[in-house]
């Protein structure tokens, strides 16, 4: 806002240019995948297909539902999947009865193959997997709010001339998902498989696991360095101050946790929405996986609103007032670290119930 709108704005458009401009002169390098067909489309044929047979009773012996006889899938870019017993209501959709064959032809609507249904299982059973990351979005979308509003009330200088913006602290985040990439790679995921056995070290479930726990810890140490702040507030009577003699660097913890728990949860749920989606669905269970950075935002307006809602009745200032030294951020920090341990607890019994996608055949 000191030297305007204009080169805020310019400095990023000009790096995307760049970006795009590297971007596009790689395409003659980039690996295509014929498309399959539509992904949504086979989902729906199998829920109407099991719907229409909601009468019809699976059998027991696997064999009998319906497959291809060939070793490939008849998806193109998918392997054939092996059948779970999860979920057995969609396997309705493989049964074969009279009706299923029009003009000697299978009808897609009535009858799917075991490939298929098992193609909507997976994405069902990655559905609460991708539930519980919202919760972690939420407490991610705090550096760029409340973070922020923390940070505006401490001292901001570096040296007597120059002032940083509270927002730019983010750097630390940046620089957090920098460190910790290479140190998980290279040296985390070697102690790791020491102990655990795993190729990776931890599996994807698991690494997911301890990012959840470390963005608990971000909100914790974030809801004490606030606790700290409002006593200095009180013990100096700073309520009516703008800027308290306490320094912005306090902050750098908690974005660095954040970063660190990034590590572990955002790229462990890509690698696992990628590894565990149906071949031909990736690109779909990708771009569900990163629906929850936008609705963890939506949760984190939703609950200010409640919070703000609920704390300012019958006059009271409320946790989350324009004079930040007359709130409680705290309490909201401990509110998302319950939200966020709760979320955790959840995802335990998740994970123990997850079904992992077992391939058969070859791609199609």
């Amino acid at each position: 806002m000191n030297v305007g709108w204009g080169w805020g704005f310019g400095i990023p458009a000009i790096a995307m240019f760049i970006a795009v401009g590297s971007f596009f002169s790689g395409s003659r390098l980039y690996r295509f995948q014929k498309p399959g067909g539509s992904p949504i489309t086979r989902i729906f044929q199998v829920l109407v297909a099991s719907m229409r047979k909601s009468h019809v009773k699976v059998p027991d012996d696997k064999t009998l539902l319906y497959e291809t006889a060939d070793a490939e899938s008849n998806i193109k870019g998918s392997c054939k999947l092996e059948h779970s017993k999860t979920l057995r209501f969609f396997d309705k959709a493989a049964v074969e009865v009279e009706g299923d064959h029009v003009q000697g032809l299978i009808s897609p609507w009535k009858l799917r193959t075991v490939t298929q249904v098992e193609e909507l299982k997976s994405i069902v059973r990655l559905l609460p997997v991708w539930a519980s990351g919202i919760i972690f979005s939420t407490v991610y979308s705090q550096m760029s709010t409340m973070f922020v509003l923390q940070g505006n009330t401490m001292d901001q200088h570096m040296g007597p001339n120059f002032k940083i913006p509270s927002a730019s602290l983010s750097l630390f985040d940046t620089l957090s998902v920098i460190f910790w990439t290479p140190v998980y790679d290279r040296i985390i995921v070697r102690i790791a498989r020491k102990y655990t056995g795993h190729e990776r070290g931890f599996t994807q479930l698991q690494r997911m696991g301890i990012g959840l726990v470390l963005s608990t810890i971000a909100m914790i140490v974030a809801g004490i360095l606030e606790v700290i702040r409002l006593n200095y507030v009180r013990r100096h009577n700073y309520y009516d101050l703008e800027y308290i003699p306490m320094s912005i660097f306090w902050q750098v913890p908690q974005y660095f946790l954040v970063g660190c728990a990034e590590v572990f949860t955002f790229i462990g749920q890509l690698e696992f929405f990628y590894d565990q989606a149906p071949d031909a669905m990736r690109s779909l269970c990708s771009a569900l996986s990163l629906t929850t950075v936008a609705l963890g935002n939506y949760l984190s307006t939703l609950l200010v609103t409640i919070v703000n809602n609920v704390t300012t009745k019958n006059g009271n200032l409320g946790w989350i007032p324009d004079n930040m030294n007359r709130g409680h951020l705290d309490y909201f920090y401990l509110l998302l670290a319950i939200l966020n341990l709760l979320n955790f607890l959840v995802y335990l019994w998740i994970s123990k119930w997850y079904t992992y996608k077992k391939v058969t055949g070859h791609l199609g």
